[in-house]
């Protein structure tokens, strides 16, 4: 085996695939997640599959094309994926933003590699999986939330010359026939799994660093995830990795959990490598209090100084704030309520009161968590125009309530509805009505002017004018919010709303132009606001800054790692 000729190589693609040279406002849709307009952010699973191929004899190659194209307007991924000879090129299609992207991807991959097959996952690849298996330049479709073992079944068959036909699991195309395959039954836990950062950095040193970067900055601020999960036992309604949304298409029964004691394992690897912030994703306390007193427990016996971010998928009772407080030195919290208005939350599918959740930031913050985030939604159930200026309100009353280390975010359901979620497959039982129902619809909506005109939803309380209208509305007051308590400097506070005030005028500029200027020329009047259009694309609600957390001036421990790489660890 050659190691530096990778038998499966990865792909993480833009969003939309010519995003620097296309006018699209992609507006605030990414504004409270690390990543970009663009979505470079590859998801978690490329490593698991990485990982599990690598340690049965299989060279696995990530790279991120979006991030490479990010980066350099200069980077011409034709030419990269011309040089490239693998036995299969995989394609992450896990969130729709990335329908067009990804697509095209797979285009030129064919293009210049005919015989070389193309094969796709994720979930919104498993949730249209019979649509997507019909494109040409889509061989393979693996399904579910774990394909670690399918993904390895195919490599071995196509290495091998031999037949898909009988690997459960998969959607294919063999001569030109499509075979469905039945589907595999999930993982029942993940033991089989492990964050390991120290594989990725063997793969950058053998393929080169900007391939594996996962988002635009990391390598000043390296935040890691730990994963605890697959699955949830949550029911939000506009969530596509929801108990419900997980069963309908994924077949997956219940959730698999990753045994504590790994979770206290991964985080300890990790704060090796980097003094960078760590996001623990899932709620501790899904499985019980006895899962989340194990790692906390773990967690006690270690010394380290990275930041721990754990989320909250409900309030907590006091005494778990203290037990946290006793094991990790630096933490903080976020929790997202999505509205003020207990209504509206229940009908979003979250079922606690104000009570408890200022009884949960309280006990956080008395314990010395040293950041809460709390994010809202505009575009949820039950919500009206009122409602969100009402969830501005209520922020005033926190940020008055408590100290500067409670930061409150707001943002816009954007640009889809999950496939999947309740919201999506009950549409009409829970007020949305869904304008895009086909993989095809949503390929070509990302190629709208602007993020309303890409929104896939209107609710029975909101139009698309009015989401998009109020999610400046409220971005202008929090951000004058934010910068009366001071939890903003003065020059922040300049720069969103002025970037606010600039998109609002665009969105009305573009407007006009789809309305007034012939078909034939509206390309070239949008393309004469590309430059206003890329400026805020990014930070237009809130400042990258703000939803960071705290990490040391040099956040990598570079003799622990070429320690570890060289001695094989």
């Amino acid at each position: 085996m050659n190691i530096f000729k990778p038998d499966l190589i990865l792909l993480h693609a833009p969003s939309v695939y010519d995003f620097r040279k296309e006018p699209i406002m992609f507006g605030p849709i990414s504004d409270v997640i690390p990543s970009t307009a663009v979505f470079e952010m590859y998801p978690v699973g490329f490593s698991a599959i990485s990982e599990y191929l690598g340690e049965r004899g299989f060279s696995v190659r990530i790279i991120n094309l979006a991030f490479q194209m990010l980066d350099d307007p200069a980077f011409d991924p034709e030419q990269l994926l011309k040089k490239l000879s693998p036995i299969a090129f995989g394609i992450d299609l896990h969130w729709l933003p990335h329908a067009h992207g990804s697509l095209e991807v797979a285009q030129l991959c064919k293009k210049y590699h005919p015989h070389i097959p193309v094969i796709f996952g994720g979930y919104s690849a498993t949730y249209f999986h019979q649509e997507l298996i019909l494109y040409p330049q889509v061989d393979v479709v693996v399904r579910g939330d774990s394909t670690e073992e399918t993904m390895l079944q195919v490599l071995e068959a196509m290495k091998n010359n031999g037949s898909l036909t009988a690997i459960p699991g998969i959607t294919c195309k063999e001569k030109g026939k499509v075979t469905i395959n039945p589907p595999v039954k999930p993982v029942s836990d993940l033991n089989h799994c492990s964050n390991n950062y120290l594989a990725l950095f063997k793969n950058s040193i053998k393929f080169g660093v900007k391939g594996f970067t996962p988002i635009y900055d990391w390598w000043e601020y390296p935040i890691t995830a730990v994963m605890t999960c697959r699955g949830c036992t949550q029911n939000c309604v506009i969530c596509g990795g929801s108990r419900y949304a997980l069963k309908k298409f994924c077949s997956r029964e219940e959730i698999a959990y990753r045994r504590p004691e790994l979770i206290v394992e991964d985080l300890k690897n990790i704060c090796r490598y980097t003094r960078a912030p760590v996001f623990v994703v899932g709620d501790l306390r899904q499985p019980g209090d006895d899962y989340a007193e194990t790692i906390l427990q773990g967690l006690s016996n270690l010394k380290f100084d990275n930041r721990v971010v754990i989320e909250l998928f409900e309030p907590a009772p006091e005494s778990y704030f203290k037990r946290v407080s006793g094991s990790i030195r630096h933490f903080n919290f976020e929790v997202s309520p999505e509205s003020h208005d207990e209504t509206v939350r229940r009908a979003s599918g979250k079922l606690y009161s104000n009570h408890d959740l200022e009884a949960s930031i309280s006990a956080a913050l008395r314990y010395g968590c040293e950041k809460f985030d709390i994010f809202f939604m505009i575009g949820v159930p039950r919500q009206t125009c009122r409602s969100v200026t009402e969830t501005i309100d209520y922020c005033d009353y926190l940020m008055r309530k408590y100290d500067r280390r409670l930061n409150a975010f707001i943002s816009p359901l954007a640009p889809f509805v999950d496939p999947g979620s309740i919201a999506y497959e009950e549409s009409e039982k829970v007020g949305y009505r869904i304008l895009y129902r086909t993989l095809e619809a949503y390929r070509t909506a990302l190629l709208a002017p602007s993020w309303k005109h890409t929104l896939s939803y209107e609710t029975q309380w909101m139009s698309r004018d009015e989401i998009a209208a109020s999610t400046y509305e409220a971005a202008l007051r929090l951000n004058r919010l934010k910068r009366k308590y001071d939890r903003i400097s003065e020059e922040v506070f300049r720069d969103v709303e002025g970037r606010i005030i600039m998109a609002v005028e665009l969105i009305k500029k573009i407007d006009e132009i789809m309305e007034k200027v012939p078909a034939s020329e509206q390309r070239k009047a949008l393309l004469a606001l590309k430059k206003d259009i890329d400026r805020v694309n990014e930070s237009t609600l809130c400042h990258t800054e703000e939803i960071k957390w705290p990490t040391a001036k040099s956040p990598f421990r570079f003799f622990n790692i070429v320690k570890d790489v060289l001695m094989g660890k």
